[in-house]
C-alpha cells in the first residue's frame, strides 16, 4: 500500500525556522497534489499549503511570505520550509498526497501521522 512519513518537526523559538519533509512510498503510479495541513489543540485541522504536479502552489493567508512548499517528484517527497515562526504556528503538521496507485485506478487522498511543531515565545 501507500505510506506517508513526515519528519523535521521539533521545538524552536519564535522567529526560528524548521523544514518539514514527507516521503511517500509503496505502490505509487502517480502523485497529483501534495500538501500540508495543521491542527492546533482545540482547533480544527486547517490547510497550510498545497502544490500540484505542475508546480503551482497555494498558501493559507496566515503563512504567506513565511512558508514555502516544494516537491521532489523523483523522490516522491514534499517539503515545507517554515521561516519566521510564531507561537501560533504551534500544531501537529500533517502531510497529504493525492495518489493514483495504478494506471486505471482512482486518485485517493493519503495522510501521514503528523509531526509536532512547537514554537516557544
Amino acid at each position: 500500500q501507500v505510506q506517508l512519513v513526515e519528519s523535521g518537526g521539533g521545538l524552536v523559538p519564535a522567529g526560528g525556522s524548521l523544514r518539514l519533509s514527507c516521503a511517500a512510498s509503496g505502490r505509487i503510479f502517480s502523485i497529483n497534489a501534495m500538501g500540508w495541513y495543521r491542527q492546533a489543540p482545540g482547533k480544527q485541522r486547517e490547510l497550510v499549503a498545497t502544490i500540484i504536479s505542475a508546480g503551482s502552489t497555494n498558501y493559507a493567508d496566515s503563512v504567506k511570505g513565511r512558508f514555502t512548499i516544494s516537491r521532489d517528484n523523483a523522490k516522491n517527497t514534499v517539503y515545507l520550509q517554515m521561516n519566521s515562526l510564531k507561537p501560533e504556528d504551534t500544531a501537529v503538521y500533517y502531510c497529504t498526497c493525492r495518489i493514483r496507485t495504478s494506471v486505471v485506478g482512482p486518485e485517493l487522498d493519503y495522510w501521514g501521522r503528523g509531526t509536532q511543531v512547537t514554537v516557544s515565545s
